[in-house]
């Protein structure tokens, strides 16, 4: 399902470049309602779906992006007009964190790229990425209990494994928001920059990552996000069993061989 609400692109440079053919190492997701803060609409969410299924199996993917359309607002979280009398409460809540799932469990690093309000559902998809860089505008909130709700998406679950209890639960039973600075200093993001310095600083990650093995990169991933799951001694087998299965890849040794000659390795993703 194609919507104009929702934009899938192969660019070239994230910082200005030109867009290029699938294949390219990343791929960007915008959501793009500004006129609506970017709210996620039932149409949004299929087609959310629709770009992860061409995504997840294309070996050249390297990273992911999601971004907001604008300047004010990353997303303010679930359309409200359309949750109306009538309708199911547990369809709503199980659509948005099955997409927040799929995002977690995606085998390639996921950055949102926070451009300004993060606010309930919003705020709970920026939560299932693996990293979250915002700029110094970006504000932050679960506000659902203003309307006598609860976050529904994983907030309740993800926002506390990622703060801490004390503070999750603050920011749900108060509806306050966060600014981008205090947000900064209790974890919820990885680093903060001016709103014009927020494509070169995701550009310079995806950089970093885009050197490395994808080998290595999606195991860290599936070690990481799958052992959370996990009681420690499980997710520790499952550490030694992804360590082994990379360590006879090619990847590997050439990491290894690299290291010892003292230059830059090349890797191939095998």
């Amino acid at each position: 399902m194609l919507t104009e609400f929702l934009k899938l692109e192969w660019p070239s440079k994230l910082a200005g470049g030109d867009a290029c053919a699938p294949g390219s190492k990343h791929a960007r997701i915008t959501l793009n309602r500004p006129e609506k803060q970017n709210a996620l609409s039932a149409e949004m969410f299929e087609a959310f779906n629709e770009y992860l299924n061409d995504l997840e199996n294309d070996e050249n993917l390297r990273a992911m992006i999601i971004t907001g359309a604008g300047d004010r607002a990353f997303c303010s979280g679930t359309d409200i007009s359309e949750l109306h009398d009538g309708i199911d409460g547990s369809s709503i809540s199980q659509r948005g964190q099955a997409l927040c799932n799929r995002i977690e469990n995606f085998p390639v690093p996921v950055i949102a790229a926070i451009n300004g309000i993060a606010a309930g559902g919003g705020l709970e998809l920026a939560l299932a990425c693996h990293m979250r860089i915002a700029s110094t505008t970006a504000v932050f909130s679960l506000p659902e209990s203003k309307l006598s709700l609860i976050p529904g998406y994983g907030g309740t679950q993800r926002l506390s494994r990622e703060i801490g209890v004390g503070r999750a639960v603050e920011i749900m039973l108060t509806g306050r928001s966060l600014t981008s600075d205090e947000a900064l200093a209790c974890g919820l993001v990885n680093r903060v920059v001016p709103l014009v310095e927020l494509p070169s600083a995701v550009a310079e990650l995806l950089e970093q990552i885009e050197q490395l093995s994808p080998l290595s990169i999606r195991s860290c991933l599936q070690a990481v996000t799958q052992g959370l799951q996990l009681p420690l001694e499980e997710g520790l087998r499952l550490e030694t069993t992804l360590f082994a299965a990379l360590f006879d890849t090619d990847d590997a040794r050439e990491g290894t061989t690299a290291f010892l000659e003292k230059r830059v390795p090349v890797f191939k993703g095998r």
